[in-house]
């Protein structure tokens, strides 16, 4: 068995190429998610006037509900995509697939940036933007797991949860991206050059965007594992069979595991700031501005939760996240109904304490259940299948749960129940911290 080299936790300096991964796994992760968001925010904000005119204008609520529906569409895609990129990141590297997915992921982006709307083509516009969306959620269901693995498997023994959690802050990265674009943008046009123009100059941004990442992330060195997979194995004929063959319980949980975590961040990223605008009455500029702020919560939560769980533990650092989510997620809307703008930042900001420690350990902890040779495939599979049955409708969920009950909190106990399901998944995990990632 290969011997992998050990640091303390309490090492402070990094090595050059560790600053490197760090970075390219952060900045990278960061743009794919902009790009992600800024379609969720805009599914809330314009996309069914736009592409759904007809339906909007006799029946806007449906419009809305089938306006989250996209969001959902492309995360079915996400589990082609974790196969297809799992399949080759175990043959061929982390690092080409990394390259090659923010590529994707900025392509099908910006194409939605030009896209016609329903005005000028027809019924074609919203066919040609859920093509777009279906290549989003392929290239998003590959992009995670090759991140997460370069990162932890570049790390000391020691630091891994730490090291994990720079793919991880890359969400709340993104998410402050694409809000504080939005806010700006809402704030210095009126709200009819915005719909008419302006939502499309986001998407276009990606470009700059995915020509940084596509610099930092080609100067990062292949992941050690891998190589010394590379170098000590025999090719298999069937890694997916072996995945499922050997590890399928880890797959079901690390699925699981996700559920909560992807439900409340989705409900953070795409559907607080537009029930505060359509319900509550608040002005968009002053929501997104908030979101924004609080997604800094998330962020410095998330890192936090990677290096505690290099102390704490994987699973204890999660279940601690868990409880803390499930806890406020009834309470924090009676906050967010006073329609007063500070409560509704501390509503999101106390979330994004459960949120971030039921996020930053989750790289080290996937990367750790997972033997080498199948280990890109299985973290990714999980991480969409997760992503699937967590997020992927949360949005949709919530519009619908609201209609039907008239009553905020019940989206609460949605999100409570969630949550409590991610913590029964992973109180099923034994610790992983520390153990061989060559094996």
């Amino acid at each position: 068995m290969a011997t992998q080299t050990s640091a303390s936790p309490s090492s402070t300096g990094l090595k050059r190429e560790e600053r490197r991964v760090l970075a390219g796994t952060l900045v990278g992760t960061s743009i794919e998610w902009y790009d992600f968001f800024i379609y969720a925010q805009a599914a809330g904000l314009v996309l069914a006037p736009l592409f759904l005119a007809p339906l909007s204008e006799s029946d806007p609520s449906i419009a809305q509900v089938l306006s989250w529906a996209t969001i959902g569409i492309s995360f079915l895609f996400r589990p082609l995509g974790a196969v297809v990129a799992g399949y080759l990141g175990d043959r061929l590297g982390r690092k080409k697939m990394l390259v090659l997915t923010l590529i994707m992921m900025g392509v099908s982006t910006a194409l939605i940036g030009v896209l016609p709307t329903y005005a000028a083509i027809g019924v074609a516009a919203p066919i040609l933007l859920i093509l777009l969306r279906v290549l989003q959620g392929f290239s998003a269901g590959g992009e995670w797991g090759g991140a997460a693995l370069l990162s932890v498997e570049h790390a000391p023994v020691g630091r891994r949860g730490y090291f994990g959690a720079f793919p991880q802050i890359g969400v709340p990265v993104g998410m402050i991206l694409a809000t504080a674009t939005l806010w700006i943008l809402t704030s210095s046009m009126s709200p009819e050059a915005f719909l008419e123009w302006g939502w499309r100059v986001p998407f276009l941004l990606s470009i700059v965007l995915i020509i940084v990442g596509y610099v930092i992330r080609r100067a990062v060195e292949e992941s050690p594992v891998f190589e010394d997979l590379v170098r000590r194995r025999k090719e298999s004929s069937a890694p997916l069979g072996q995945l499922f063959r050997k590890n399928w319980r880890q797959v079901a949980l690390t699925a699981f595991v996700f559920v909560g975590n992807n439900a409340a961040g989705y409900l953070l990223i795409a559907f607080f700031s537009t029930y505060s605008v359509a319900v509550l009455g608040l002005e968009r500029p002053t929501v997104l501005l908030a979101t924004t702020l609080a997604s800094f919560g998330w962020l410095g939560f998330t890192l936090w939760g990677g290096w505690l769980s290099d102390r704490l533990g994987r699973v204890r650092t999660f279940q601690l996240g868990y409880l803390l989510l499930a806890v406020w997620a009834v309470p924090m809307w009676f906050l967010i109904d006073t329609g007063d703008i500070v409560w509704y930042f501390v509503a999101l900001f106390v979330m994004t304490l459960g949120l971030g420690l039921s996020y930053g350990p989750q790289a080290a902890l996937y990367a750790e259940m997972f033997p080498a040779d199948v280990r890109y495939s299985g973290v990714s599979i999980g991480y969409a299948l997760g992503a699937i049955m967590g997020g992927a409708f949360a949005p949709m969920i919530a519009e619908a749960l609201l209609r039907s009950t008239g009553a905020s909190w019940a989206i609460g106990v949605y999100i409570a129940v969630a949550a409590l399901v991610s913590l029964a998944a992973v109180s099923m995990i034994k610790e992983t911290k520390g153990v061989d990632l060559h094996a």
